[in-house]
């Protein structure tokens, strides 16, 4: 592993391990949970109406390829992700598509991207997992061009979103040696705080900085819940390797433990996130 690699060698290691293929596995259900966030990365892109657009920490691909269709006729969309089943799964539906976009595997933070080379940057969710994410901010303004636009939706904190803290609460006295979040590590909650990302983005040169909150409903079929559990978030990478029997009971407490988001043949939950625009002068 050289230096590079080094720099993000933990998020690296798990994007490309359990938690990638748990989110390859889950790609269906991910993407209509966060079906509302995709859109509002769209509504950006089509309002600044730019020709290149790169999506970071762009997972199985699915808003790279929303973009890519708004662009079809007058641009392009390029989505970069440091998992590898995650990229080989969003190439494989991009083969589907008439104007598809391009993937790149590789850490964006630092990747060397051709400068000045897209005139948007955005993300749903993708940009809380850098280890320097100064270092890496000022990676993707080298690669933005001069006025181009940053569009990015980020978590809140853990406190405003229970709904993403449930299973590892209700698997805990099972698992008593699942690591704990801590506060500003690379992850999920990494920018709850909203002067902690300013500061980010001011220090990386980003300009005209603008961060709201905005929060939104979001649903999944019940159906699908214990798939979703399974598979997504530090409780069920945790209970891997347990045996049958003991993962089982694990499972059947922690679905138990979602009953107050289940509204008939649906669970529902309010994600408390900030949107986060600028600008690179």
């Amino acid at each position: 592993m050289n230096v590079e690699q080094q720099a993000n060698a933990e998020q690296i290691a798990l994007w490309n391990g359990a938690a990638g293929q748990g989110w390859v596995d889950a790609q269906e259900s991910l993407d209509r949970v966060l079906e509302p966030f995709q859109h509002r990365i769209v509504e950006a892109v089509a309002a600044r109406r730019p020709q290149s657009v790169l999506d970071v920490g762009c997972g199985t691909g699915t808003t790279t390829l929303a973009v890519a269709r708004l662009l079809a006729k007058r641009g392009s969309a390029v989505g970069v992700d440091i998992s590898e089943p995650m990229i080989a799964l969003a190439r494989a539906r991009a083969e589907r598509e008439k104007a598809p976009p391009r993937f790149i595997c590789a850490d964006a933070q630092t990747h060397a991207f051709e400068p000045a080379s897209f005139d948007m940057i955005v993300s749903r969710f993708g940009t809380m997992f850098f280890d320097d994410s100064v270092r890496a901010f000022e990676n993707l303004r080298r690669a933005a061009a001069k006025g181009a636009g940053l569009a990015v939706i980020v978590w809140r904190s853990a406190a405003e979103n229970p709904f993403m803290t449930t299973a590892e609460r209700a698997a805990a006295p099972f698992l008593p040696d699942m690591p704990a979040r801590r506060p500003d590590e690379p992850g999920q909650f990494a920018f709850a705080d909203r002067g902690r990302v300013y500061a980010i983005l001011e220090k990386s040169g980003w300009s005209d900085i603008d961060i709201r909150p905005l929060d939104v409903e979001c649903t999944l079929p019940l159906a699908e819940l214990t798939t979703y559990l399974s598979k997504v978030g530090p409780a069920s990478r945790a209970i891997q390797g347990l045996d049958e029997r003991f993962h089982a009971r694990v499972i059947e407490t922690v679905r138990a433990a979602f009953d107050p988001f289940v509204h008939g043949t649906e669970v529902r939950f309010v994600a408390a996130c900030w949107t986060v625009s600028a600008r690179n002068d």
